[in-house]
């Protein structure tokens, strides 16, 4: 019901979606424009200089030496003389 309600008023031009204030530290909302900025540069900042964790995965290193199968459909490209001799495949739905 929620999605028709949404669909209805963005197709009426009446729709806003709610904006969600950035907040401090402390869960202030922070209404100036640089102030706000300053705050997402801080979140950043801190998120970049986090310390790598103490447990890492195990994760499987993966192969790199898979075979690559070519198809002679694939190598039949010098069979084109002209750019409408070739067909691209369309998406319909």
């Amino acid at each position: 019901m929620e999605q028709l309600y949404d669909t209805i008023k963005k197709l009426t031009g009446k729709y806003s979606k709610p904006e969600r204030p950035v907040k401090n530290k402390e869960g202030r909302p922070i209404t100036e424009i640089q102030e706000q900025r300053n705050r997402w540069e801080e979140h950043f900042e801190e998120l970049s200089n986090r310390p790598p964790p103490l447990n890492l995965p195990d994760i499987e290193e993966v192969h790199t030496d898979l075979p690559i199968h070519v198809t002679p459909a694939c190598t039949q490209l010098d069979d084109l003389d002209f750019a409408d001799d070739l067909a691209l495949p369309s998406h319909t739905h």
